[in-house]
C-alpha cells in the first residue's frame, strides 16, 4: 500500500515562496553592508625605517681667463753716422725739344721666320700603288743567299716593311717578321736598293708605306 505525504509537509509546493524570501535577505543584507562605516582605522600600523637622504651639491665650473701674451721687445736703435750727405738728384729741366733735328734711325724690322714645310703625307692606300720596276725576279736575282742558312737549311719568308718615296727609293726598311740566320738582313739589303715606280694620289706622286714579302728557298 503506497504512503502518500501530506500537503503541509510536501516542500515543492512552497520552493518558489522561499526562493524569493532568501533573495529578499540577501538584498537587504548587502544594502546594510554598503551602508554601512568602514571607516575606523585599526590599532595595526606599519612602521617604515626611515630612507637617507643623499644632497646633491652642485659643481661650479671655473672659468680659464686666457693671459694675453708678452708686448714685444722694442728695437734697440741703430747709431746712423751724420758724416755722409745725400746729395740731391739733379733734374735737368730745361732741356728742349729740337723739332729741326733729324729723326732717329729706327730698328731695322726683324726678318719674316722661315716657315717649316710640312712634311709631306705617307699613304697607305692610294689610287696607283708604287711598282716595282723589273718585278719580283729583280728582286730574287738580287738576293745573295746567307752562308750560315744555307749550312743550316733555313728556308721561308721574311715579311719586309718601307716607304717608297716620291722618286721611287725606298728608305725605313725594318722586318716584322723574319726566319734569322742572316735572311732578315739580306732582305733589308735587297729592298733597300730596290727601285720602285711611285705611287700616286689624283695624278700627283706620294710617298706610300708598303710591305713585301722575300722568300728564301734553297735549290
Amino acid at each position: 500500500m503506497a504512503l502518500h505525504k501530506e500537503d503541509k509537509f510536501n516542500l515543492k509546493n512552497k520552493y518558489t515562496l522561499y526562493m524569493e524570501a532568501g533573495l529578499i535577505v540577501t538584498l537587504g543584507i548587502l544594502i546594510v553592508a554598503f551602508r554601512a562605516d568602514w571607516s575606523n582605522k585599526s590599532d595595526f600600523e606599519i612602521v617604515l625605517p626611515e630612507q637617507e637622504q643623499i644632497t646633491m651639491e652642485e659643481i661650479q665650473q671655473t672659468e680659464q681667463i686666457e693671459q694675453p701674451p708678452p708686448p714685444p721687445k722694442p728695437p734697440v736703435p741703430v747709431e746712423v753716422p751724420n758724416d755722409e750727405i745725400l746729395e740731391d738728384d739733379i733734374l735737368d729741366l730745361d732741356a728742349s725739344l729740337d723739332l729741326d733735328a733729324p729723326a732717329a734711325a729706327l730698328p731695322p724690322p726683324p726678318e719674316p721666320e722661315e716657315e717649316e714645310e710640312d712634311e709631306p703625307e705617307i699613304f697607305i692606300i692610294v689610287e696607283q700603288n708604287p711598282e716595282l720596276i723589273g718585278g719580283m725576279a729583280a728582286i730574287s736575282n738580287a738576293i745573295k743567299y746567307p752562308e750560315i742558312a744555307r749550312k743550316a737549311g733555313v728556308e721561308g719568308r721574311v715579311f719586309v716593311q718601307f716607304i717608297v718615296d716620291e722618286q721611287g727609293n725606298t728608305y725605313d726598311v725594318k722586318v716584322t717578321r723574319g726566319i734569322g740566320a742572316g735572311c732578315d738582313e739580306e732582305a733589308i739589303r735587297v729592298v733597300s736598293e730596290a727601285k720602285f715606280a711611285p705611287g700616286k694620289q689624283r695624278g700627283k706622286a706620294v710617298k706610300v708605306r708598303m710591305s713585301l714579302p722575300i722568300t728564301f728557298k734553297l735549290k
